[in-house]
């Protein structure tokens, strides 16, 4: 069984004016003896506890954007928690050293699955937060986290996916994912195939998963990330913000969790 120890460390008020109530905490945490570092946020002029939003990072790791992500989640009446899945400091800077910290946790089951859970269990046992009332949103790389931790049977009422990988580790079978699915993708975007679409659809239906996909007929891979742009033009990635498909996929997503988690 893993073991994780946790340490809380509040890093200061949201040092914005008296009436806004949104609060931030960064969380210093353990998981096989290693540091990582996640970020919880969240309303407090809300009484007593709210569903809860866990948020998985590009493969860029833990960043501002993660962190950007849950505060906006907090806006929503959301306790929202973005969790580390590299450590403590890395957040990469090339492509090449992202490739390597993804693979270093994509390329090992069981260390995806303890990182996750450690950033599931804080977020489930935070005292604003209703337990066994959470969703998942991720990020590319985060996305396929997210998608793959509920095929798994991760305790999740509502998977979002954000452009990110739709390919399983373990293909789903009938009662194995225990929430709905919703993934938003775009067309253009090389690293999701229309093949691996197509593949994910005829998985959900075989499982019974009430699931949604939208596809955005010109949207190329990291569309919500208005840094996209900077990465295609310094490293020649074939990304692009798009800020029609980000605003409309975040509209669905707020749909989406008020439907699987309540919160209207």
């Amino acid at each position: 069984m893993k073991k994780y120890m946790f340490a809380i460390c509040l890093v200061g008020l949201f040092s914005l004016p008296a009436q806004a109530q949104i609060q931030e905490k960064e969380i210093k945490y353990s998981v096989d003896g290693s540091e990582f570092t996640g970020f919880l946020s969240f309303d407090d002029a809300i009484q007593g506890k709210r569903p809860g939003v866990l948020v998985v990072h590009e493969w860029w790791g833990h960043n501002t954007y993660a962190r950007k992500r849950a505060v906006m989640l907090a806006k929503l009446g959301y306790t929202a928690f973005a969790l580390d899945m590299y450590g403590s400091g890395k957040k990469a800077e090339h492509p090449k050293d992202a490739m390597a910290f993804m693979q270093a946790v994509t390329g090992n089951p069981d260390t995806m699955s303890s990182r996750f859970n450690a950033g599931l269990n804080i977020l489930q046992n935070d005292k604003h937060t209703q337990s066994s009332n959470i969703a998942a949103i991720g990020y590319c790389m985060g996305g396929g986290i997210a998608l793959n931790m509920a095929r798994q049977g991760a305790a999740l009422k509502g998977i979002t996916v954000f452009h990110g990988g739709l390919a399983a580790t373990t293909t789903a079978k009938e009662g194995d994912i225990k929430g709905k699915v919703l993934v938003l993708t775009g067309a253009a975007d090389p690293f999701i195939p229309a093949e691996q679409v197509a593949a994910f659809e005829v998985e959900m239906k075989a499982a019974k998963v009430e699931y949604q996909l939208i596809s955005y007929p010109s949207a190329k891979h990291s569309f919500t990330n208005p840094e996209a742009d900077t990465f295609a033009e310094r490293f020649g990635m074939p990304v692009a913000y798009d800020k029609s498909a980000d605003t409309d996929s975040w509209k669905r997503m707020t749909k989406f969790l008020n439907e699987v988690l309540g919160n209207k």
